[in-house]
């Protein structure tokens, strides 16, 4: 499936956390690596039809996409990726957010343990859904910021091949993974869905390990936007950040110009996105999405 029909079957999608993971399933990822899991690989290919059938009746979800989705995007991703493995995939979760302890102190985390009964082998999955603002530096180099400053994606990709995906080569989280009955080999897997944000007007280097599919928007500062630059845009708030935006009321132009005051007093950066009306839905759907960021970021 192209990539056009693919966002045409996600918008259609009624139900939020059912778009979610309809996008979930097959979001570029901004790390292309021998330990980078594709899902689309093993998902069968009555995903749509099964997707829609639970968009039509959302009791015939699983639970919990049924549930409020909690405040922090990085545990509402886990529990979509949770039902992505158990009720997709057909997998067994073995261990979920296990804390690894050494003399009272811990020193890391395994975020899932899995049985892929695909391939039939255990699979240690580190995961994270990451949004990163190319900033041009001196001598041709660009950084990829977070909204918060302080991640960074060379840091983060690093941290994933190095360390995270690496711990359950320690004998603490050996010790823990015996405990739950796992033993033998585990083949790890790394799992980064997300953005990059790219400046107006400027050239941007991207690392040779984020994939030419990865997924686009722009980004500038406060004091560069014009009033014209905002007609069609929302505001997007989390969880919404995941997956294509759409609404059935025509944007607000009182409600971003709200954000872009919060901008301003608070100095945190917010991302917003343009709609257009689809004339054969009458729905306003996202084209696409800009951060809107404070003129001292980073």
């Amino acid at each position: 499936m192209d990539a056009k029909t693919a966002d045409n079957l996600i918008s259609e999608l009624t139900t939020p956390a059912i778009r979610h993971l309809a996008w979930l399933c097959r979001a570029p990822q901004l790390l292309h690596s021998p330990l980078t899991f594709e899902p689309a690989r093993y998902l069968s290919e009555d995903l749509d039809s099964k997707l829609s059938a639970w968009d039509c009746d959302p009791n015939a979800a699983p639970a919990l996409l049924r549930e409020k989705p909690p405040k922090r995007l990085g545990f509402y991703f886990e529990r979509l990726y949770r039902v992505l493995l158990e009720d997709l995939l057909g997998w067994t979760i073995l261990l979920q957010n296990r804390q690894i302890q050494s003399n009272g102190r811990t020193i890391g985390e395994l975020d899932f343990v899995v049985h892929n009964l695909t391939d039939d082998r255990i699979e240690h999955h580190e995961i994270a859904i990451k949004y990163y603002l190319g900033v041009p530096e001196p001598h041709g180099k660009t950084l990829w910021y977070g909204p918060n400053a302080k991640d960074r994606l060379d840091l983060k990709t690093d941290r994933m091949l190095r360390q995270q995906s690496q711990r359950t080569h320690l004998p603490e989280a050996r010790t823990l993974m015996g405990e739950a009955n796992i033993t033998g080999p585990v083949t790890p897997r790394i799992f980064i869905p997300g953005y990059l944000f790219y400046p107006r007007d400027q050239e941007v280097s991207v690392p040779d390990y984020v994939p030419a599919s990865h997924l686009r928007g722009r980004w500038r500062y406060l004091s560069q936007l014009k009033s014209s630059d905002i007609a069609g845009w929302v505001v997007l708030n989390k969880p919404h950040w995941i997956g294509p935006w759409r609404q059935s009321e025509a944007p607000e132009t009182d409600d971003v110009l709200a954000a872009l005051n919060t901008i301003q007093r608070h100095a945190v950066p917010l991302l917003f996105a343009n709609l257009k009306r689809d004339s054969s839905t009458g729905l306003w759907q996202e084209t696409d999405r800009s951060f809107v960021v404070p003129d001292n970021w980073p």
